[in-house]
């Protein structure tokens, strides 16, 4: 039996959630998660997520992707200088998780952010990224790091793509031919009406809103098989997430 892979979707806070999802499924040991990023700021369990994806690295191979909002997390934790956009976009209930965690905590958590990929390309034809890349010769070609958990245009590019366009035709993306598979987070499929990991062209979108109204979820990338746990609101009923 071959190697069960995941690629999980954007957490944001929701431990209970992730907890859901790695039950269902019955993660073992021997299974690859290959997380997408943003970890936090949303719901009140960001500063346990980390520390619960720090002890599961221990038990099991894991790859953990950078997404915007962990760059964002390791900043503050770094300099604890206030971003007010980030203040309104999930980053206050960070701070309060955060206030529970000791310095030697907080510490380890610095050097898990620090350790993240930008990307992880898996047996040279699939690529696990936060959100997407702009060069077309690849994200190992990006001249912004950064681009790689903040860039948008992927997805677009693969959503407007005329699917009966052939591969070889002149105008078709070169960075969709990079890659058989490319699996991101970062834009809820939830804006276009979608419930379950979406797929545009060879680009599978994870991100299945759970910071939001969604569901938290994950796909077993050799079966296409998906995860989900409930509406993450409705698990943390007494929040707002990123409402």
């Amino acid at each position: 039996m071959s190697q069960r892979i995941f690629a999980i979707g954007d957490i944001h806070g929701g431990l209970k959630a992730l907890q859901q999802i790695l039950k269902k499924a019955a993660i073992t040991s021997d299974d690859l998660l290959i997380f997408l990023g943003d970890y936090v700021d949303g719901w009140s369990d960001s500063a346990h997520v980390v520390s619960y994806l720090i002890e599961l690295e221990k038990k099991q191979p894991c790859v953990f992707i950078r997404g915007n909002h962990d760059d964002l997390v390791h900043q503050w934790l770094i300099t604890r200088e206030m971003n007010n956009q980030w203040l309104q976009h999930g980053g206050e209930s960070t701070i309060k998780s955060y206030a529970e965690l000791s310095e030697k905590e907080i510490n380890t958590h610095i050097a898990f952010f620090e350790r993240m990929k930008n990307y992880y390309i898996l047996n040279e034809e699939t690529l696990f990224l936060h959100a997407g890349f702009t060069n077309m010769h690849g994200p190992y070609n990006e001249y912004e790091a950064y681009m790689c958990f903040w860039d948008r245009t992927l997805w677009e590019t693969a959503l407007s793509l005329d699917s009966n366009l052939p591969q070889d035709h002149i105008y078709y993306p070169k960075r969709l031919k990079l890659f058989k598979e490319i699996y991101i987070g970062h834009t809820p499929v939830t804006r276009i009406n979608k419930d379950k990991p979406h797929q545009a062209a060879n680009v599978i979108n994870v991100d299945t809103g759970a910071a939001f109204k969604g569901k938290l979820s994950m796909i077993e990338i050799n079966t296409k098989e998906v995860y989900q746990s409930e509406p993450v609101y409705q698990i943390y009923k007494d929040e707002k997430g990123r409402n």
